[in-house]
């Protein structure tokens, strides 16, 4: 929902039940025009109520004083994806007498969770495995996109030219294993193999890598952390209670801005999750949350959707026209890269009309 969760204002008379907000909904981002950034929709039978972004980098990068990071999802469901998985090789089962012989050895233990036990092998099992032709290692999935993202991220808005890249989610879960500061160049050619100083993670616990980043960076103008994961938070109400007092902090200057995304990969994200922490409402007008699914993204510039500003102009003038033609809104004075306005609920598009040209958007989903 963005910045834009203040919906639905106004007054009612003494003793009136207030009416109650309409949740807004974001449009996938594969559904978004590629000129636009985030498109949230309210719609309550009546009335739409957009508000949207355009699609840019914030102004001013080091100038304003940006301090980036990026904490990776160390936990255990993340080894495959770091090429630290086993899969089929065609060479069918190892037999069960090898694999006693792990456990003798202290490379196969197991972990009891629900009622039922589930095997852990250590490195020196899965090497052994792979060298007698049982497995194959997994592709390192991850790698590729860290480099792109965190290179990203160190060219085009840090600073100081470069980001900070930590593991989160290791030993017991809230453990984090940090990479450290680096540059553009190095961020292309790193490597990115899961974490060194723990093992990867018994749980998915993300407060720890937010306090990080917020503690390290207190001094710093503006805050953009990235945390990347591939499943479900087992802390997600400690997180909306760290963000709440965030919240309230920045609004009162106590703390400068910070912008937190989640990005999402894999096939088991917790979507819902994701959702309430983007739309968690802190009583404040500070929003701190966006979140991204990976195959969804059409630019790594996304991760800017939420941090553009209304004083940003994009363009001297504009109109947005519903699906009849109709002009609902009109900017003589300047368009800005973050756009609210309302059409009727029936509309099933809009069109922003900018330097002679329009630009379409669908708003069913």
């Amino acid at each position: 929902m963005g910045f834009f969760s203040k919906l639905f204002g106004g007054g009612k008379a003494k003793g009136t039940p207030p009416t109650p907000k309409v949740k807004s909904k974001q449009l996938p981002s594969s559904m978004v025009a590629k000129e636009f950034g985030e498109v949230n929709i309210a719609n309550d039978g009546r009335t739409s109520e957009i508000s949207m972004t355009i699609l840019m980098e914030p102004q001013g990068s080091g100038a304003e004083g940006w301090q980036t990071g990026m904490a990776i999802d160390a936990s255990g469901s993340m080894e495959g994806v770091f090429g630290k998985g086993l899969e089929d090789n065609g060479g069918g089962s190892p037999p069960t007498n090898l694999l006693q012989q792990y456990q003798q050895r202290g490379w196969l233990t197991f972990i009891r969770h629900e009622g039922q036990d589930y095997p852990i092998l250590n490195g020196d099992a899965k090497s052994d495995l792979v060298a007698k032709g049982y497995f194959k290692w997994t592709a390192n999935v991850v790698e590729p996109v860290c480099r792109q993202v965190t290179a990203y991220l160190a060219s085009q808005l840090d600073a100081d030219g470069g980001t900070t890249v930590i593991y989160w989610a290791c030993g017991d879960g809230s453990q984090i294993d940090v990479i450290g500061d680096l540059t553009a160049d190095d961020c292309e050619m790193a490597k990115f193999e899961g974490p060194a100083k723990y093992p990867f993670g018994q749980g998915t616990v993300l407060t720890p890598a937010v306090r990080y980043f917020v503690d390290r960076f207190a001094d710093a103008k503006n805050g953009m952390y990235i945390f990347m994961t591939d499943g479900e938070l087992h802390d997600l109400e400690e997180v909306k209670k760290y963000t709440i007092k965030l919240c309230k902090e920045i609004a009162a200057k106590k703390r400068n801005p910070v912008k937190c995304v989640l990005i999402g990969i894999g096939d088991d994200i917790n979507e819902d999750q994701m959702e309430e922490l983007d739309d968690l409402d802190s009583g404040t007008e500070v929003d701190i949350w966006d979140h991204k699914i990976a195959k969804e993204m059409r630019s790594l510039m996304e991760i800017f959707a939420e941090v553009v500003s209304e004083n940003q102009i994009v363009a001297p003038s504009g109109r947005i026209f519903d699906d009849q033609g109709t002009m609902v809104k009109q900017y003589t004075d300047g368009l800005p890269a973050k756009i609210s306005f309302s059409m009727p609920a029936s509309s099933k598009s809009f069109e922003l009309e900018v330097m002679g040209q329009r630009i379409k958007q669908s708003v069913v989903m």
